[in-house]
Formats: structure tokens, C-alpha cells, sequence
């Protein structure tokens, strides 16, 4: 028996109301291009919405012209969807509630995660999303999620609730030590003020 190796998310794709609800959603509010449309081909009344959410991905929306909005809480249970987060800079993430007040969306207002900052509102068909911007940078050629792992277990090792600045820094310079080549013999952290 072997594993079914997956290689990162394809798309996500949610049920829509109506087109123009899509589109003035995601594009006119989360900026997401509107990259194409076809029918969906299991269910030819409907259309098939497609839109980048920055990284070449997919999110795609099933839409019918015979819903309407039900800005109605999706149901939270078992097997059910809780929420999409998407990756904004921080320079976006600084904005993002004066824009989402602006519109008159309810929403979290910033929060600390320890290793992220986030913010939580809803879509007009009530689905939860998040809009996240990670406190750190990886080193060139690491994940977010390799960096995640080693803090994760420098938080473990510890002793701590949950991950902060300080594994997060701790993971980055532990990874840095392993990939990145020096000619010093001695990597040490060193006092070069001789105080």
C-alpha cells in the first residue's frame, strides 16, 4: 500500500448565488481576477466562475441565475467547511479592516495568532473567510510551513502554549545554520564590541 502524494491545493470550489454576487466579491472586494468561465459541465444550468487569488491557484464558484444571497451563517459541524484563509501582505493586512468598514462588513478585527496575524468576516453568502499575513519571512528556498515545523518544535522543546516571535526567530536562524554554507569553522553567536 503507498500514499496518494499531493503536491499542494489544485482548487477550492464553493456554491454560488448568482454571477455578478461572484464577481463583485471576490474581484471587487478580495481583487482576485476573474480569470475565466465555462459551464459547469455536471450541471449545465449553472456557470462555472474561475478566479486567481494570487498565487496562480483557483478558487472557482458554481453560480445559477435562479439564487439569490442568503448571507445565512454556514452550518458548523462535522465534516464541515469553517473557513478559507487567504494570504495578504502586511502592508494589506494594516488596511484591511478600515476597507472592510468602508463596505460595512462585519468582521474580527486584527488578531495576534502568535505566529500570524489575522482577521475574520464573512462572505455575502455567509461563509467565513480569513485574510492572514505571517509575522516572518522564510529563508530564500524554505516554506512557511518548513519554518512552522521547526518553531513548532522549538515551542514543544520549551514548553510554550503556543508559537511566538521568538521560536519563529529561533526556527529561522536553526534552518539558516543547517542550509546555508559558511567558511567559519566556530558559528557561534559572538560579541564583536568588546565592552
Amino acid at each position: 500500500m503507498q500514499k496518494i502524494q499531493t503536491q499542494g491545493v489544485h482548487h477550492i470550489t464553493l456554491i454560488g448565488a448568482d454571477r455578478q454576487t461572484s464577481i463583485d466579491f471576490w474581484e471587487g472586494v478580495l481583487g482576485m481576477p476573474f480569470i475565466f468561465e465555462q459551464p459547469n459541465l455536471d450541471v449545465p444550468a449553472e456557470s462555472h466562475l474561475y478566479f486567481d487569488p494570487g498565487d496562480g491557484r483557483l478558487i472557482t464558484i458554481f453560480t445559477n441565475e435562479d439564487r439569490r444571497p442568503n448571507p445565512t451563517h454556514n452550518p458548523e459541524g462535522i465534516g464541515n467547511l469553517h473557513h478559507i484563509a487567504f494570504i495578504v501582505s502586511h502592508a494589506t493586512y494594516t488596511q484591511v479592516a478600515k476597507r472592510l468598514d468602508a463596505r460595512g462588513i462585519h468582521h474580527s478585527g486584527e488578531l495576534d495568532r502568535g505566529f500570524m496575524d489575522s482577521i475574520y468576516f464573512r462572505d455575502p453568502l455567509g461563509q467565513l473567510l480569513e485574510l492572514a499575513c505571517y509575522k516572518f519571512v522564510p529563508p530564500v528556498g524554505v516554506t512557511a510551513a518548513e519554518v512552522l515545523l521547526e518553531a513548532h518544535q522549538i515551542r514543544v522543546a520549551r514548553g510554550a502554549y503556543n508559537i511566538n516571535d521568538e521560536h519563529l526567530a529561533d526556527a529561522i536562524e536553526e534552518i539558516t545554520q543547517r542550509l546555508a554554507r559558511s567558511l567559519s569553522t566556530d558559528r557561534a553567536p559572538k560579541d564583536p564590541y568588546h565592552r
